[in-house]
């Protein structure tokens, strides 16, 4: 689609306008006088890609560029009528002993046979022209989206870190302010998981077994504060290493589990499901509901909405269920390599 303008400009200069004139009264009439044929053979061609490359895209352009788009318009049409009242002055072996009054009928089917080619030409060029600028603001405009969805990416991985940062730190803290033995390795698996953010923080996409990975190392930290009350379980079935997400995608729902899933009082259990099957994730949490208000409680799952709008349009699934005990998330996306 991208280059059918230009097959088509070769098409009808090569093939097409050639056909015409050889089909028109002004082959017949000008065999004598070649000159001329090839003077409105040119003409032509000059009416033809001067619209293409200037006057169209002149028409297109802003208010200024519009007056000179149409200037050239009516310039071609004054020069093309100078051009076919020349004919009726240029003495033509074949009319000029028997006078040019007797032929005269002729010439005038022979300036109609020239302004129809000119017409044809003018609609032509403005019909491919029409094409080329229609795939040009195309262009622009999947440019555009493209830039604006690149600059919403980047904006909504600022928003991810401090987001995560916030929630383990203060898990962190409660390990430290306890007193709890795994506080320490809390914390190595935890400057892990933010070398893992420091070298993913320039990519859109990793492969799939890296955020699984990633996303162990952060249920273990998180399973190190909590009491004999809560079971987690993570089941992890990649068979495709090399398919790619986006980085801190799943985590979001994750600390989800762990933000309203937990009680010190209550037995509660998270479960958690990422496998892969055919090139398809699916990704799976199921917690108890207790209710904290904590900050940024709904920008992580509505920021994962937008990602995944972005990185997977048409090609993702995602179904989130609330009943008021249990919060079940199941996601689908179809992964490439």
């Amino acid at each position: 689609m991208k280059n059918l303008p230009r097959y088509i400009d070769l098409a009808f200069c090569l093939v097409v306008l050639p056909v015409m004139m050889a089909l028109s009264p002004i082959e017949r009439w000008y065999h004598n006088f070649t000159t001329y044929i090839l003077i409105s053979g040119i003409w032509l061609y000059a009416v033809y890609f001067t619209n293409r490359a200037f006057t169209i895209p002149l028409l297109f352009g802003k208010h200024k560029k519009k007056f000179y788009g149409i200037a050239l318009i009516i310039l071609s049409i004054a020069l093309t009528f100078i051009l076919s009242c020349v004919e009726l002055y240029i003495p033509k072996p074949s009319i000029y002993d028997a006078g040019i009054i007797l032929h005269l009928p002729q010439v005038l089917q022979y300036q109609q046979a020239l302004w129809t080619l000119f017409m044809i030409v003018e609609a032509f060029s403005f019909a491919v022209g029409l094409l080329t600028q229609t795939n040009i603001q195309r262009a622009r405009r999947l440019n555009a989206e493209a830039q604006r969805d690149k600059a919403e990416i980047e904006l909504y991985k600022t928003q991810i870190k401090p987001h995560f940062m916030f929630n383990t730190l203060n898990s962190l803290y409660g390990l430290f302010l306890t007193g709890n033995p795994n506080a320490l390795p809390s914390l190595e698996r935890f400057i892990s998981m933010m070398q893992y953010i420091h070298t993913t923080s320039n990519k859109n996409l990793v492969p799939i077994t890296e955020e699984a990975e990633y996303i162990e190392k952060y249920v273990e930290v998180q399973s190190l504060r909590l009491n004999e009350m809560t079971t987690v379980r993570i089941d992890i079935d990649i068979k495709t290493e090399t398919l790619m997400i986006p980085p801190m995608l799943l985590v979001t729902f994750v600390e989800n589990c762990f933000k309203h899933g937990v009680s010190s009082i209550k037995k509660s259990e998270i479960a958690i499901d990422i496998y892969e099957t055919d090139g398809y994730m699916t990704f799976t949490t199921s917690n108890r509901i207790y209710p904290v208000k904590r900050i940024g409680e709904h920008m992580g799952i509505e920021n994962c909405r937008k990602r995944l709008e972005l990185f997977f349009p048409g090609k993702y699934d995602l179904s989130i269920k609330n009943d008021g005990i249990t919060f079940n998330v199941n996601l689908k996306i179809k992964l490439e390599s």
